[in-house]
């Protein structure tokens, strides 16, 4: 007597376990009301310090405050993807999150795409939080024009794509959780110096210009710039305009090395397991 065959049943595909990791990303991260709360408030909280701090105009009119809501945009994207991203895969790793999850449908596209879900999710409710608080307090406008939205919509995509890839990228030169907020953290904040993001980008000296220019929240800042203040502003800039063709080639470019080096430098379980 012969029986038929069973049909397999077929993996679910990678775009639809990346999704269903990120839900499962974004629940854990909402369990946690003071994370919640300290991510969403945190580019606003230090948008008020500075407003209040440095709280003159410029020629055209246009306060510090705005200035810094436009630039702290990118901040707060580059805090939520490149900074927590290389902190929590690296616990994950160490906790042995990774090492469980080795043994699911999850692959390392599906666990990648799962955080960008999540770095999404928290930096659209960072950014809002931020944009209010701007409106209220230091006459932050929306934009009012098609193209300015998209411009927005591209800026931010691809600025959490680019660091959320770099930030996992990262967590593999921290040997311990412990290790990874130093890492990830001492370029997060020499970076915002060297990029315009407290400082306008022509009150910088030339050399730190070029080595801000290397690195996303450079263009990510100016992107965000570009999308929330006046043209006149982009005197203020190093090239005297937004330069939105070379924002989305640099970002873009981030884009594939983050995930080039994601490729050569991820790995499931520490060395040492």
């Amino acid at each position: 007597m012969t029986t038929a065959a069973l049909p397999s049943a077929a993996l679910p595909s990678s775009v639809r376990t990346g999704l269903s990791r990120g839900g499962v990303e974004v629940r854990q991260f909402f369990r946690a009301k003071e994370q919640v709360i300290f991510t969403f408030t945190f580019p606003a909280i230090i948008l008020v310090l500075l407003g209040s701090i440095f709280d003159g105009r410029y020629g055209d009119g246009v306060s510090v405050g705005q200035v810094f809501a436009a630039s702290m945009a990118a901040s707060g994207i580059v805090a939520t993807s490149f900074v927590n991203l290389g902190i929590s895969v690296a616990l994950d790793r160490e906790d042995g999150t990774l090492k469980r999850l080795r043994g699911t449908p999850v692959t390392a596209g599906a666990y990648f795409a799962g955080k960008m879900v999540l770095v999404a999710v928290a930096s659209l409710g960072e950014l809002v939080f931020l944009v209010v608080v701007g409106m209220i307090l230091f006459d932050v406008t929306l934009p009012t024009s098609a193209d300015r939205w998209f411009t927005f919509v591209w800026v931010f995509v691809l600025s959490i794509v680019s660091c959320s890839l770099v930030g996992v990228a990262i967590s593999a030169v921290a040997k311990s959780a412990q290790s990874a907020a130093a890492v990830v953290n001492v370029p997060y904040i020499a970076l915002q110096f060297m990029s315009g993001v407290y400082i306008t980008i022509d009150s910088l000296p030339t050399w730190m210009q070029n080595v801000g220019s290397l690195f996303p929240i450079k263009w990510a800042a100016q992107g965000f710039r570009s999308v929330f203040l006046p043209d006149s502003m982009m005197a203020k800039e190093a090239a005297g305009s937004w330069e939105l063709g070379k924002t989305a080639l640099v970002l873009g470019g981030w884009c594939v090395l983050g995930l080039a080096l994601c490729l050569l430098t991820f790995r499931w379980t520490n060395k040492r397991d």
